[in-house]
């Protein structure tokens, strides 16, 4: 992908091909019934939906945005703006103005013209599958951007890259996150005498606040030497170096027993292809009377298949090897691959929109030092519509985020905790 942006339209028109591509947008457009389009060119304005819908104005600067559109649908389009192809002021309500028209998107993305991209995307995709060594390369491409660059718009307490909850009208950032870490403890009866297996470290926010706040013993896993770094260095600070032990080990690799499992949306890093390796390498290293907590982002069950064909942006672009499993399928995979019950299972989708609502704010707030560590405006635009889209996906309900509790044959488990 090109990281060249177009601050003025090409003084050339439109060619052949890109006039049809518009045309073929534009049929997709049309019928817009809960959200009012307006597409303004250099050369006019055109205006889909009612005009009592919520209206987003989007600018196409350059017509090469409607083949890209045409070519690869949604990937397409957010390649297009990642160019500076074309601008939104409300980007989030844009997204969501497709997003909801469940149709629209879903022809935006299956044309006849889309058709011809999808096998090079697949491919492309196909080759980072997540083996051992394939994990680490496709982990390192997110997360080597570096922990500065993550430490400017997470929050400051937990640095946690995951859903939180607001469960009160005003909750900060900072508080939704520890509100989320707190539950997380009382759904697996944390106490002094556990001693807690995490799969995925991220920067060691629950590892720290599990260890500080029930007194457990933690052994937290990652594969990102920069996350093992600074998680490292953390525990450390707060002095529980004799509580909290972090390893750089794939979970495939991990040994022994644990009272309690915890994985905070690490799953999506392990791809369809690994979900029941997954789930039997969590069985095996739960006790038969332990607990495992997993959250988890979802996508329906209706589109799972088609979604591990497709390449979205965030798989293409973000996290390469990604893909987000269906309930069906994580029911599936561990019903087959162990003894694990459910216990309790919760959404919480509209507090990932909430959190993504937060970083997206914190991120714009602090692009001056974002373009101080080098970063150039096609990165900038790129993570710009990468917040955005996933924002706008959970807004609509095309995704979720749930926090499953399951227990070992010999659980004895009380009442869930509120």
């Amino acid at each position: 992908m090109t990281t060249s942006l177009l601050p003025f339209p090409r003084t050339a028109g439109p060619s052949l091909p890109t006039r049809l591509a518009r045309r073929l947008v534009f049929e997709r457009l049309a019928g817009l019934s809960r959200s009012r389009l307006v597409i303004e060119e250099p050369t006019g304005t055109r205006t889909f939906g009612p005009p009592e819908a919520p209206t987003f104005v989007v600018r196409v600067h350059d017509p090469e945005a409607w083949l890209r559109m045409a070519l690869g649908g949604s990937l397409g389009a957010g390649e297009a703006y990642v160019e500076g192809l074309w601008d939104a002021d409300d980007l989030v309500g844009v997204v969501c103005a497709l997003a909801g028209e469940v149709a629209k998107m879903s022809a935006l993305d299956g044309g006849r013209l889309t058709a011809l991209r999808k096998p090079l995307d697949a491919v492309l995709h196909g080759l980072r599958r997540n083996s051992r060594e394939g994990s680490r390369k496709n982990i390192a491409r997110h997360y080597d951007l570096g922990n500065d660059f993550f430490r400017l718009w997470l929050d400051e307490a937990t640095m946690m890259y995951s859903a939180a909850r607001f469960e009160r009208e005003g909750m900060t950032l900072e508080e939704a996150q520890l509100s989320r870490l707190e539950r997380i403890g009382r759904q697996l009866e944390l106490g002094p005498e556990d001693h807690l297996l995490e799969i995925g470290t991220g920067w060691g926010g629950l590892a720290v606040h599990a260890a500080r706040t029930t007194g457990c013993r933690v052994t937290t896993a990652t594969i990102s030497k920069e996350q093992h770094a600074l998680a490292v260095e953390r525990v450390r600070a707060a002095g529980l170096e004799d509580r909290v032990e972090v390893l750089l080990r794939d979970y495939r690799d991990l040994e022994g027993r644990y009272d309690k499992v915890v994985s905070v949306e690490m799953i999506e890093a392990v791809g369809a292809e690994f979900l029941e390796t997954y789930f039997a390498k969590v069985g095996e290293l739960v006790r038969p009377e332990g607990l495992v907590l997993i959250q988890a982002i979802t996508i329906p069950d209706a589109g799972y298949e088609r979604a591990v064909k497709n390449v979205d942006f965030v798989k293409r672009y973000i996290f390469p090897g990604g893909q987000c499993p269906s309930l069906a399928a994580m029911s599936g995979a561990w019903s087959r691959t162990t003894d694990l019950r459910l216990l309790h299972l919760e959404d919480f989708g509209e507090g990932y929109a909430e959190t993504l609502r937060c970083w997206r704010e914190r991120f714009e707030a602090r692009l001056p030092e974002v373009r101080a560590f080098g970063y150039d405006e096609a990165f900038i635009r790129l993570w710009r519509f990468y917040l955005a889209y996933c924002e706008g996906g959970f807004r609509e309900r095309h995704c979720g985020v749930v926090q499953m509790l399951l227990a070992g044959p010999d659980a004895r488990v009380r009442p869930r905790p509120a």
